[in-house]
This record gives C-alpha cells, structure tokens and sequence, in this order.
C-alpha cells in the first residue's frame, strides 16, 4: 500500500503550483483548494490501489472535467488570466491511464474521443483514434464514428471512406456499417449537391439545355448568350472557379448516385435479405431533395424484387418509390399517386396469405398493415384535395379488405389486432371503413363495445 501512496502523493504534488496560482488569482477560495487537493487524494489512492474499476477513472476524468469548466466560468467573470492548458493535461492524463490500464473498455476509449473532439484538439484525436482501432478492429461501431469525424469536423471523405472500408475488412457482417457508409456517400454527394446550387451551375446547365433544344421552326431568332468574359476574356484569368470543370461535374456517377447504388449492391451480396434491402430504402428516403434520389429508389426496389418477388419488404418499398420526395400540393402529385395504387394492385397478387418467409409469418399482413400506417397521414393533410383524398380512401379500403383476408388466413392464431386497428382508424380525418368489414369485425369481436359502436 506504501506504493500506492507515494505514487499517488507524486501525481498530487504535480498540481501543487496550478492550485496556489489559483488561490493567489482569487479564483478558488482556500477552503475550495483544500476540498480540491482532499478529493484528488481520494481518487488517486483509489486508483493507484490494486482493485480499481474503469467506473473510478470516468469518475475522476468527469470530476476533473466539471471543475475545469468551473475555472473557466470564474476566470471569465473575473476577468483574470490562469493557465488553461494545466486542467486540460491533467484529464488527458487521467483518460490516457484507464486507456493504458483498461484498453478492453470501448466506454473509456468513447469519453477520451468525445473530450479530445470538444476540445478541438485533432492532433490528440487522430492519435487515440489510431490507438483505439489497433486495439479494437473488430468494433463497427468505432469505424463508424471515425468515419463521422473525419467528415463533420475535418471536412475529409477521402480519410473518411478509408476508415469505411477498412471497417467492412474486419466487420464485413456488420449490418450498421453498410447502412452508415451509405448514409455517408449520400451525405457527401447531397453536399456537392447544395454547392452546385449555391454556386448556380444546374441553373446554367438547364439554361444551356433549353437554348440547344429551340423549336427551329418559331418565328423568331434565338441570339446567342454573350457575357462579360466574351467581351473582355481577360476578366476570365482573375477567375479562380473554372466553370467549364465544374459543369462537367454534373456528368459524373458520383453525382448520379453510383457510389450508394455500388456500396448497397456489394451489401446485398453479403446480405441478400428484402429485411436489410428495406432500411437501405427507408435510409436513402431521407435525402428528399437530392435530383438523383429517384434512380437509387428504383434500382433498390427492382432489386428487392428481382431477389424476392413475394417479399412484403420488397412490395413495401415499391409501393412508396413513387411517392418519395412529392409535395402532395405539386402538379406531380396525382400522377405519382396512380402509380402507387397500380403498384398497390399488382402487390396483392403477389405477395401470398400464406407463410414463404422466415421471419414474417404471414407477408400479406405485414404488407397491409405497412401500407395502412404509410396512407394515413395524407389524409390528415388538411387542404388535401377533395379527389385526391377519395384516391387515399379507395387505396385504403382496399388494404383493408386485404387486411381482412389475411388475418382471417392467419386462422385461430391472430388476436384481436385487427379490431385495435380498425377503432384506431376509426374517425382519423374522416375515414370509414367498408360496410364489409365492419360488419365482419363485429361478428369476430362481439365484446369489443368501440367496435359494436361504429356504424
């Protein structure tokens, strides 16, 4: 034990001048230093004895954390200058040892990076980044969010799909790391995306288009555009920006979404799943203002069906492509609509009332229940237009005589969700069900008074 004390009254002596700079600052009182210099003790002792836990150091990391920040707010409101860069080396100090001491705690390793990432300081997180990933190679969750700091804070993709790919080498079935590298091509591409608009290039591009495709028959004559750079070109060499690369940066696949279809298309081959086809789906539906959305929907959900034609995971994601992205007040809208409901026609004659799939036991009812969830909120649009919500309550009526079909196929072994279903629905933006299946619910549940009560 005289070990652990001598050890521990070195490191306490270390903090000896800092803590009397303080006190001479009048930014900690005497009593406030000795309270300091008393819990240090213990937490020294504690860790320098045998039998310490990870728990002691985050405990003394956190502590030395609070009480930094306290100098600052004080220092601040008193309007005195202290040595910053002390309290900051002290709990780097205390992290790096329950690193060294308990380097098989993914925990400690996370409260070193999240410290060393508010601080700024990217020289320590590009170390202990290094560190923790030789440690822990086989941790998805670690590539992950080096990837995420390299890309929000260093503003590097090529690092940032290095620690990607380097990930899917040891994690190759890790089902969140496929996910997130895709999200994190989309959120690269989706930045290029709000650049070019910024800098005006699709608008010039679209411009150019229009000009080259003039009906040669109109009765009048399209001059050519002339700008400043045709009449002086020599305002075009104080131009750093070459427009003429920059456009023809629209005809790269990375701007047409060939990267997240690449990186979905090598998953699907480790995973050839409709269940992990389906949250690449609802992962990518996210980006609603990207122009290329539209082409990576279609490609997964042919996929989906290529690979299972019976899927409900497959059918659900084919159903929604049209929708993805429409403003439901856009001219675009109605025409996106008929498509849903013909892809809705065409889902009920293949997906089957009886189980083919592992994990689903009966696909129809999935697939209903999926799509009644997914229409009821355009309903609740209040300035829907009045045709386009009795398209919304066709499409629904026919989910749910679907719906009906299926849990009756289900046998005895279905409950009483439908009857929770249909009293959920019930009165949700002026909807009713078809006589049919009211009346059918009353004869399954006579006790259900909701459901005796609907008419």
């Amino acid at each position: 034990m005289a070990g652990a004390s001598d050890k521990a009254r070195f490191y306490l002596e270390q903090s000896v001048p800092e803590l009397q700079e303080l006190e001479r600052k009048r930014v900690f009182s005497r009593a406030e230093i000795t309270s300091i210099t008393k819990k240090r003790s213990d937490f020294e002792h504690k860790l320098n004895a045998r039998g310490s836990y990870p728990s002691d150091y985050a405990r003394y990391a956190e502590y030395e954390m609070n009480l930094e920040s306290l100098r600052r707010k004080r220092s601040s409101r008193l309007g005195v200058k202290s040595n910053g860069h002390a309290g900051q080396r002290r709990i780097y100090f205390v992290l790096d040892r329950a690193t060294r001491k308990f380097h098989g705690d993914v925990g400690l390793w996370m409260q070193y990076l999240d410290y060393a990432r508010k601080q700024k300081a990217f020289k320590k997180m590009s170390q202990i980044l290094t560190s923790v990933l030789r440690l822990h190679p086989t941790k998805p969750e670690l590539w992950i969010y080096a990837a995420n700091y390299a890309m929000a804070e260093q503003g590097d993709m090529t690092e940032a799909r290095s620690y990607m790919q380097r990930g899917l080498r040891f994690c190759n079935r890790s089902k969140e790391l496929w996910i997130e590298y895709a999200r994190l091509e989309m959120l690269y591409t989706a930045k290029i995306a709000a650049r070019r608009k910024i800098l005006g290039l699709d608008e010039i591009r679209q411009k150019r288009e229009h000009s080259a495709t003039d009906d040669p028959n109109a009765d009048h004559i399209a001059l050519p555009l002339i700008t400043a750079d045709d009449i002086n070109p020599n305002l075009r060499l104080g131009n750093t920006v070459d427009q003429v690369v920059l456009e023809n940066l629209s005809s790269t696949p990375a701007l047409s979404g060939a990267i997240p279809i690449a990186v979905f298309s090598a998953a699907m081959e480790v995973f050839p799943e409709g269940q992990f086809g389906e949250r690449f789906f609802n992962m990518f539906a996210g980006f609603e203002n990207l122009p290329f959305l539209g082409n990576i929907l279609d490609h997964i959900s042919s996929h989906l069906l290529e690979l299972a034609p019976k899927s409900s995971h497959a059918w659900c994601c084919r159903i929604r492509q049209p929708l993805i992205g429409v403003n439901p007040f856009s001219p675009s809208f109605p025409s996106a609509l008929r498509a849903a409901f013909g892809r809705l026609k065409s889902s009920i004659d293949a997906v089957p009332l009886i189980a083919f799939e592992r994990d689903i036991p009966n696909p129809r009812l999935a697939l209903t229940q999926y799509i009644i969830n997914w229409l009821f909120p355009y309903l609740e649009i209040p300035d829907l237009d009045a045709n386009l919500r009795m398209v919304v309550m066709a499409m629904l009526r026919k989910t749910f005589e679907q719906y009906q079909l299926a849990c009756q196929a289900k046998g005895e072994d279905y409950s009483d969700e439908v009857a929770d279903t249909i009293l959920e629905a019930q009165g949700r933006a002026g909807y009713r069900h078809p006589a049919a299946l009211v009346s059918w619910a009353k004869q399954v549940w006579p006790l259900k008074s909701g459901l005796q009560a609907i008419e």
